[in-house]
């Protein structure tokens, strides 16, 4: 079994990894590999592109590691995890006094990680503004500290990972199609674990393994039922869901088996075939409330579509725009106007641009 996965010590000494293994037995993941190890030794922007779970910082790392630069630093940065102006402080750092609590000068982390490898997770979630900030670093290979007037010569190999359509976004014009074009040197396409079943096993006999150790248990299996169950999930949360499912499966397993019942399995199940979709009701409902002809008819359309869809999805914002084929962005924006947010978020009003990322 090829296996590719980092110890506490490894993960200890960057920011956390999302998703602990993943594995290539899978004949699509075995492709996968050998795309991986003909690319990582060349200094090529990497773009990979994979939905939420499926192990793209953990690829990224592999990247690294195969690389020219796998003796200089990796760094790892969540570009949807901070606002605008923390993110840009983050990535090229600021100078004393650059603003108010800017009591030193702080390196950033494209001169962190020079030398070596820089990740960057949902480079959809970028703002404009710093798009064409990063842009001309990738062109440039120099960083302007926030505050400052002089630039720093940088040496880094950038892989950036999405879990939306930059195209679309392209398209939508939410993200610039020079900075698209510059991250799309060498792309890398990660398949749901949906949609390389030859993986599941593999992956839960390693991760029954890892949290049988720190447990302290011994000989912990998988029954034949439990492995037919695995198989016949749709993991809409891939392989960090399977990895919490046997961590929480072993908790409340009372013998040596692990049982179908010991598995909480939960979310979105998404069909493997694509049945045609009835709308035939839909048409029905939407004729009616055209012949009320309601104020706002598009509005109260709109909102009762996310309304629905982020209730199926237990309020998970990640499952319902993926259901409904929009960003993250686009659909929290949506949830703020039709007062969806949790208290505290300010409702919006201004109506966001129909277009999709």
């Amino acid at each position: 079994m090829t296996l590719l996965a980092f110890d506490e010590q490894q993960r200890a000494k960057t920011s956390a990894v999302r998703a602990t293994a993943m594995v290539f037995e899978d004949p699509s993941s075995r492709h996968l590999l050998e795309h991986i190890e003909r690319i990582a030794p060349s200094d090529a922007t990497v773009l990979i592109i994979g939905e939420t779970g499926t192990g793209k910082e953990l690829v990224a790392r592999h990247i690294h590691a195969l690389s020219k630069r796998a003796q200089g630093p990796f760094g790892a940065l969540n570009c949807a995890a901070l606002s605008e102006n923390l993110i840009e402080s983050e990535l090229f750092g600021y100078e004393k006094g650059a603003f108010t609590g800017a009591f030193a000068t702080k390196t950033g982390w494209f001169e962190t990680a020079n030398r070596g490898s820089l990740f960057l997770d949902e480079v959809g979630d970028l703002p404009l503004s710093l798009q064409a900030k990063l842009l001309r670093v990738l062109q440039e290979r120099e960083v302007v500290k926030v505050g400052a007037r002089q630039a720093s010569p940088v040496d880094v190999r950038v892989i950036a990972a999405t879990n939306v359509n930059l195209e679309d976004a392209v398209a939508a014009s939410h993200f610039r199609a020079d900075l698209y074009y510059r991250f799309n040197v060498a792309a890398i396409q990660l398949l749901p674990l949906r949609e390389r079943p030859g993986d599941i096993l593999p992956l839960a006999r390693h991760f029954l393994k890892v949290y049988s150790e720190r447990l302290g248990y011994n000989e912990i299996k998988l029954s034949p039922a439990t492995e037919l169950t695995l198989l016949n999930y749709d993991w809409p949360g891939n392989i960090r869901e399977l990895e919490n499912a046997v961590h929480r499966a072993l908790l409340v397993c009372p013998g040596n088996r692990l049982r179908p019942e010991d598995f909480k399995l939960s979310g979105i199940r998404i069909p493997q075939s694509g049945p045609a979709v009835s709308t035939s009701s839909l048409e029905t409902a939407l004729q009616r409330l055209c012949e009320q002809a309601p104020p706002k008819l598009f509005d109260i359309i709109e909102e009762t579509v996310i309304r629905t869809a982020f209730e199926f999805c237990e309020e998970n914002q990640v499952q319902a725009a993926r259901l409904l084929d929009i960003s993250r962005n686009v659909l929290r924006h949506k949830l703020g106007i039709y007062g969806m947010l949790p208290s505290g978020t300010r409702k919006l009003s201004a109506p966001y641009p129909q277009a999709r990322e």
